[in-house]
């Protein structure tokens, strides 16, 4: 670990610090990848949008025809891997559950390297909590979904997406703590520790309802996406506004959890602001190109008026 603590002291970082600069730095690198139009046709578009997606068994030896970004695009992986992200994330509840209780090894290695100023400004073991359970019910019920609502499909999806979309979900469980491990270093966990017998704060009555109504919108809408016989124009009340109010609802859903898990004297939890940031961009980079598919697809009068996912926002 001793390259580790050289390479943050260098860089003038520490895990908080290098976890946001993670957020931060692949938002700005799928920005980057979707401003050229041939950067983001070929690694960006995935699914009914992709124009001609290919399969790994397709997959071509790079001849000097193809050109170096097309050979690239032709590395692929099925788009029900995105059920992995979901696994990955439940796994990451389960695995972060262990180590924070009994002070594992990996959650040592992780929030010693945390500074003295961040440790100053730690988050409550309430706060860690409730934030830990709503992060394993989002992740258990999008991993229900993936398997409930998946249609046999022969989608592609670029493969460094897949290992990005990974790379999050595993971050997202680091997060979720990081903040208040200064909290949990200073003493012993018991089963005190997860009773409630506090009245809510008002951040807390105010963003778990407002995480639960998101997530319940986020579920209404893939069971009626679900519910299409086909890939058609959705007519349910909410996607006559919006092109895609599930992803609107994906960002609330990490919104709620940066409020719920913001340190002392502070509105926001910044390391789940940059993890909302990361969502928001890659979201809606998506909902841009739904929205293009559909208008090239359904006319562009069907969708024009159409916000992209949180109505009045964006």
């Amino acid at each position: 670990m001793d390259v580790v603590d050289r390479a943050l002291e260098a860089m003038g970082m520490d895990a908080v610090d290098a976890l946001r600069a993670f957020f931060l730095l692949a938002a700005a690198t799928t920005i980057t990848v979707s401003i050229p139009t041939s950067l983001r046709s070929r690694f960006l578009v995935y699914g009914p949008r992709a124009a001609s997606p290919s399969t790994p068994e397709s997959r071509p030896n790079p001849p000097t025809s193809l050109g170096l970004l097309d050979y690239l695009a032709t590395w692929q992986v099925p788009h029900s891997y995105f059920a992995q992200f979901y696994i990955a994330s439940v796994l990451s509840s389960v695995f972060w559950a262990f180590q924070l209780v009994f002070r594992g090894r990996v959650f040592q290695l992780i929030a010693t390297r945390v500074s003295e100023e961040h440790a100053r400004h730690s988050i409550s073991l309430t706060q860690v909590l409730i934030c830990w359970i709503l992060l394993s019910i989002q992740g258990t019920r999008r991993l229900w979904e993936s398997h409930k609502f998946a249609k046999p499909s022969s989608s592609q999806m670029w493969v460094v997406h897949w290992l990005l979309g990974l790379g999050f979900y595993l971050a997202a469980g680091v997060a979720i703590w990081i903040e208040g491990s200064s909290t949990i270093l200073s003493r012993n966990l018991t089963i005190d520790d997860v009773k409630m017998t506090n009245a809510p704060t008002i951040r807390t009555f105010l963003c778990v309802p407002l995480f639960l109504m998101a997530s319940g919108l986020q579920h209404d809408c893939h069971h009626f996406l679900f519910s299409l016989k086909k890939y058609t124009l959705p007519d349910h009340p909410i996607f006559r506004a919006v092109v895609c109010p599930h992803y609107g609802a994906e960002c609330i859903i990490y919104l709620s959890l940066a409020l719920l898990a913001a340190p002392p004297g502070q509105m926001v939890n910044k390391t789940l602001l940059a993890c909302l940031a990361f969502v928001a961009v890659n979201l809606g980079l998506t909902a841009q190109t739904t929205k293009e598919w559909y208008m090239h697809k359904f006319g562009g009068e069907a969708v024009q008026d159409r916000w992209l996912m949180i109505p009045w926002i964006f």
